[in-house]
């Protein structure tokens, strides 16, 4: 059995009284009070989320660009300094190795920022690819990051740096003083839907942000949140998580990926791409809103009105917002479209809902 890896401030999530779980290797807090209160206070207010167990890689030198362009499907060539893309890591085979952000640093450096489950297989898959001689620097262990996410994010932490943090745009990023702390990467991202920014820091400063965070954001009702409402704001927004929605089998065009999927330029399965698109995909990932009660989970069987399969649920839950059963599946072209009814296998009944268009929130 191995030991499961810690963030840098795991004592301080066991002293705030959080439930741990195991999650990609990680021991990491699932909630501190309740999941549905939690997910609330991140529609509503203000909450903190420690999501130090991401990955981060810095590309840096004059073949930088180059062996971005080449790995990942988005067109990173489009990235001015302070912004920030979306786009993933087609492998060979017409699969995705992993989902990402592309933060442009610098004239000829860049950071990725890849999920926690990943950061090994990511690595190594970049650096087998890197035969153009770029260097790349694996940070994650050293970098904490925190994610403080809802409508009140801007109001809560503009106290704690210079940056008029309520003017900037949605992924773009300030390297700057924040909390006493210099040059920390301040970025307008966030996997919640609910607006705010995520704070990158060096481990060393780590709990120095933490408690200024908290101390600044204490006027607005600030709570730290667990993975647990992590997952159910990111359904709401219709968001995949890899390892759910998309993996190493996954067509990223089935899963609606097409729009970081840049054509303009030759990247690792680009070609196989093309041609699957101008072919057009059997199957696509659709959200879907239950109509009998009941709570949609993964793998639960997708089947029409006949009792024959679909497709199973990737992703599914109880709407906080909604309160009612939402889930992501890949259903075949011809369910697709909204107000489709399809069934969901709860227990052995077959319950109604319909493909509705995403976000649900």
């Amino acid at each position: 059995m191995m030991e499961l890896k810690k963030v840098a401030l795991h004592h301080l999530h066991l002293e705030l009284g959080a439930k741990m779980v195991e999650f990609a290797g990680f021991e990491m807090p699932v909630r501190y009070t309740s999941d549905k209160d939690e997910h609330m206070k991140v529609r509503e207010g203000v909450g903190v989320f420690d999501v130090s167990h991401m990955g981060e890689f810095l590309i840096k030198g004059d073949k930088a660009l180059d062996l971005i362009q080449k790995v990942v499907s988005n067109d990173a060539d489009a990235l001015h300094i302070g912004k920030v893309q979306y786009a993933y890591l087609p492998n060979d085979q017409g699969g995705v190795v992993d989902d990402l952000l592309v933060y442009r640093l610098d004239e000829q450096e860049y950071m990725l920022v890849v999920n926690a489950s990943n950061i090994d297989k990511d690595w190594n898959w970049i650096q087998k690819n890197n035969d153009l001689g770029a260097e790349m620097t694996n940070i994650s262990e050293q970098t904490s990051l925190f994610a403080v996410q809802g409508p009140k994010a801007a109001e809560a932490m503009q106290s704690l740096t210079a940056v008029d943090l309520s003017a900037m745009k949605y992924y773009t990023f300030e390297r700057a003083e924040f909390a006493g702390v210099r040059d920390l990467i301040i970025s307008a991202t966030g996997y919640t839907g609910a607006g705010g920014f995520e704070i990158y820091v060096p481990n060393t400063e780590a709990e120095k942000v933490w408690k200024a965070i908290f101390e600044a954001g204490k006027p607005f009702g600030i709570q730290p949140i667990g993975l647990g409402a992590r997952d159910t704001l990111r359904l709401e927004k219709g968001y995949c998580l890899y390892g759910n929605d998309i993996d190493d089998q996954t067509c990223p065009l089935e899963a609606g990926l097409g729009w970081v999927t840049k054509f303009n330029k030759d990247f690792i399965n680009s070609e196989s791409l093309k041609n699957k698109k101008a072919a057009g995909v059997p199957r696509r990932l659709i959200g879907f809103l239950m109509i009998d009660r009941g709570i949609p989970r993964s793998h639960y069987p997708v089947v029409n009105e006949s009792g024959e399969y679909l497709g199973e649920v990737s992703s599914g839950s109880l709407s906080p917002v909604l309160n009612v059963g939402i889930g992501l599946a890949y259903l075949p072209q011809a369910y697709t479209q909204p107000d489709t009814e399809i069934y969901i296998r709860i227990r052995d009944k077959n319950l109604k809902a319909k493909v509705v268009k995403l976000p649900f929130v």
